[in-house]
Order: C-alpha cells, then structure tokens, then sequence
C-alpha cells in the first residue's frame, strides 16, 4: 500500500473539483472514472490513472468516492472489481448522496474486506467544491474521522455529526430538501410578483433584505435565473433523487413530510418535462410555462 496517496473514485462535476484541490494541496491521487476524458484532465495534473476501484483501494490508504446515485456507490464497492475487493485496509470516504440504507450495505461490505467507511455527503454546489467552501457532513468511527480530517479540510468545513456511517447521509438529504423546498418555493414567487408586474431585480433585493430571504433568493435567482444561464451545476434528476432519498427516510422513520412531498412533485415533474439533465434551477421554466410570464433580470442577454 502506498500510505501517501490518495485514491479518488468519481470524477464528475463536484468530484474532479474536489480531487483538483488535492492535488493542488500536494497530495498524490490515484483515480478512477469512468469517463477517459474526466481522468486525463487529472492524470495531467499528475494524478496517476488506475483501471479499476480494487486497484485504487490496492495503491492507497484513504479512498474518496464522489459518485452521482446510490446503485452506482453500491456497485462501485461491491462489484468483483469493486473498492472491497482491493487489498489492504483503506479507509473509504464516501462522498456521495446516497441515503443511509445503501451505507449500512456498503459499511458492511467493507468491514468484511479489512476495510472502514466514513459516512461524509458535502453540500455546497460546484462553486463550492472549486473554492474549498463546502459543507461536510461526516459519520463515522472517531479513530477514522482524525485520520481523514486533514483532507476534509481541504474541501471545506468538516461537521462530525455521528459516529455511525448512515448518519450523515440522513443530515444530508434533509439538507438538500431545505434547499430546494426553498428553490421552488422563490420559483413560485418571483413568477407570481412578475405577472403582477414587478420587476424581477426589484424583488430580489426587497426579499433578501426581509424575512424571506433564503439560499435561492441570494444565490440561485440572482446568479444562474435572473441571467437565465441555468447553470447553478447540479441536475434536476439528482435533486430530484435527493428528494426521493429524504422522503424514503422520512417514510421509514414515521414522519410526515406535506411540503417535502410537494417538492418532490415538482422537481420530478420538471425532470420529466425538460429532461434529467437539465439545471436543478431550470425548476422555474415549469412554473413560468403555466404562468405565461418569463422571469428576467437585467443581468439576461435579450
């Protein structure tokens, strides 16, 4: 095992940020994608390239996954080829959104390999993960936690939120349903104020100067919708599987969820309308379509 590197699995839009910051920190990273093109753009940074996660799990002591659904952590772990199957003992730092039960599955796994999982989902966005601004939310063996908080730090703020993989996970998607609960909600409002005809700009400023002012209002509208850019950086099919994630949980636990429930109805409604792929913000074409109004700042090229 070669202690110094790092392995990092998952290459993507939050996880080649985060590996880039890494290897601009100083550290060695053996990665794995499967994308080429996401792996060049590392392996020119001097990344080295591996050509499987029980290779990577093989060449280091602590390994990052950043991976976009819960099948695709479960099987990049699992799998014959997979981070469990690899020598050695590494620590998995599973970075991913995946809801608690596929991490007691994965934890499980990879105790049966010599292996341990910190539990740490992150929130905060690609701008987030680019600046070293977001927020981790890690679970985990307090021994683990010491030895992954150095790199934690690289990324972002570290919050120990439990000392059971799973538990991170919950805090997580609890997380992103706040947030978007407060995307649609500002989607809803601003359409509203529009068609009444205020000025998009104009509202803006008044809310988040008042008690309405929330992440979307400071944030999403003014950035990537008042310019009608739609590029915030995360689809709406992964929002909407956060969703789905955090009202699984809620089902699970006996809890009501009314307004969780409704915007996971409109997230997957988008999703289904414009496509997965589209900007999570994107969730405000719906509403605009039903409304007959667009709502532009004069940040918007005409």
């Amino acid at each position: 095992m070669q202690s110094g590197s790092l392995g990092f699995i998952g290459l993507g839009t939050m996880g080649g940020a985060m590996a880039r910051r890494l290897i601009a920190a100083g550290h060695q990273l053996v990665v794995a994608d499967n994308n080429p093109e996401a792996v060049e753009r590392l392996t020119s940074l001097g990344a080295r390239a591996a050509s499987t996660p029980a290779e990577v799990a093989a060449s280091c002591s602590i390994v990052f996954l950043s991976l976009p659904t819960p099948d695709v952590v479960e099987a990049v772990v699992t799998a014959e080829n997979g981070v469990a199957a690899g020598a050695g003992n590494a620590i998995v730092v599973d970075l991913s959104t995946t809801g608690s039960q596929v991490e007691f599955r994965i934890d499980a796994a990879l105790k049966a390999s010599g292996k341990s999982l910190v539990d740490c989902p992150i929130s905060g966005g690609a701008e987030g993960a680019a600046a070293g601004t977001l927020a981790l939310m890690a679970a985990g063996p307090a021994d683990k936690l010491d030895a992954v908080q150095p790199y934690l730090e690289i990324l972002g703020t570290c919050f120990r939120v439990g000392d059971t993989p799973g538990q991170g996970q919950i805090l997580k998607v609890i997380n992103n349903l706040m947030s978007t609960a407060a995307l649609t909600i500002t989607s809803e409002a601003l359409v509203l104020g529009t068609k009444a005809g205020l000025d998009p700009d104009r509202m803006l400023e008044a809310i988040n100067a008042g008690s309405g002012r929330n992440s979307a209002s400071t944030s999403k509208f003014p950035k990537h919708v008042l310019p009608r850019t739609f590029d915030f950086g995360m689809s709406i099919k992964l929002s909407a599987k956060d969703a789905r994630l955090c009202l699984e949980e809620a089902e699970r636990l006996g809890v009501p969820m009314i307004v969780g429930t409704a915007v996971r109805q409109l997230l997957t409604l988008t999703r289904d309308h414009l496509g997965g792929d589209v900007d999570m913000t994107s969730v405000v074409k719906v509403v605009e379509e039903w409304a007959g109004v667009e709502v532009r700042g004069a940040a918007a090229k005409a």
